[in-house]
């Protein structure tokens, strides 16, 4: 039985230009001014511009975890306050 496989010779996808173009696509469709029939081709087309993307950072997240050695980690900051914590700010604590 013959199954479709992905093209392996398909184009890199450029993930910037492909969000551009999908923001734009949910703002038309949100606009609620398009005729039905290029409402379900927009929208057609958002979802394949949304796999291709997901597949683009799939794709760099296993890169990336080639070079890690295969774990992804938390990157280590060299500020000892933090205690590895990006998300702490002791100048932060004044607001609290």
């Amino acid at each position: 039985m013959n199954t479709p496989r992905r093209k392996a010779t398909a184009k890199p996808v450029d993930l910037e230009k492909s969000l551009a173009e999908l923001e734009t696509i949910v703002e038309q469709l949100e606009s609620g001014e398009l005729p039905l029939d290029t409402s379900l081709k927009e929208f057609e087309r958002g979802v394949r511009l949304s796999r291709e993307c997901q597949g683009a950072l799939k794709d760099a997240e296993q890169r990336v975890q080639v070079l890690m050695g295969g774990e992804l980690k938390d990157f280590a900051t060299d500020d000892p306050e933090t205690d590895g914590d990006p998300e702490a700010n002791p100048e932060d604590d004044d607001l609290r």
